[in-house]
């Protein structure tokens, strides 16, 4: 679902007029009709400004379904690994952290 559709499904959602959503955001009457149309996409600042009005993430605003989230498979371990205690995920942290920048540097290495 792109930016223009989630947004529209703000409004609706909150039975929210044009005009209504352009003050509760705090843009112009303008911008909520290109955001919509989809003619135009939002700076960082009204992408927060939405995200915080309506108390809903701005991956959610920005992202496709999915395009964010890990695999099922790693979801499980994620799950796992959140009940464990603060040291075991620290550790558990600092690992991911090297698996991460070892990767990042063999791309950029070639």
């Amino acid at each position: 679902m792109s930016f223009s559709t989630r947004f529209l499904q703000l409004r609706r959602q909150h039975g929210l007029t044009q005009p209504q959503m352009a003050d509760k955001v705090g843009i112009h009457l303008t911008q909520v009709r290109r955001y919509e149309s989809g003619e135009a996409q939002p700076s960082l600042d009204i992408l927060r400004r939405i995200a915080v009005t309506f108390n809903v993430t701005a991956d959610w605003l920005i992202f496709e379904e999915g395009e964010r989230e890990p695999q099922d498979e790693l979801k499980l371990k994620f799950e796992a690994v959140r009940q464990m205690d603060a040291e075991e995920q620290k550790s558990i942290t600092s690992i991911l952290d090297a698996m991460i920048l070892k990767h990042q540097a063999r791309r950029v290495l070639g």
